[in-house]
């Protein structure tokens, strides 16, 4: 990996990264506090939008681009990882 790669990889990592322990059922929760739609903030700051898309979560950044959850609620021992189908860029 390129040095100038390597040093943007943890704000392209932590741009995905909500502060908290959120599984699907809270985020179903928030959505449907949010008439349809979660506003997240990223531990960069950034905002992110959660809503439903059919059968699964749909994930849209500040700059509308859409990433979808193949694979919800991996429990870790640090958090809660929601696998997506696309790098969403800050």
């Amino acid at each position: 990996m390129e040095t100038h790669s390597r040093m943007r990889t943890p704000t392209r990592a932590t741009c995905h990264v909500v502060a908290g322990r959120l599984t699907t059922r809270h985020l179903a929760a928030r959505v449907a506090a949010g008439g349809g739609k979660a506003m997240l903030k990223t531990v960069e700051g950034d905002s992110i939008t959660v809503r439903k898309d059919g059968d699964t979560w749909a994930i849209t950044d500040d700059k509308g681009n859409t990433a979808h959850v193949t694979i919800g609620d991996v429990m870790q021992s640090n958090g809660v990882i929601h696998v997506i189908d696309k790098v969403l860029m800050p």
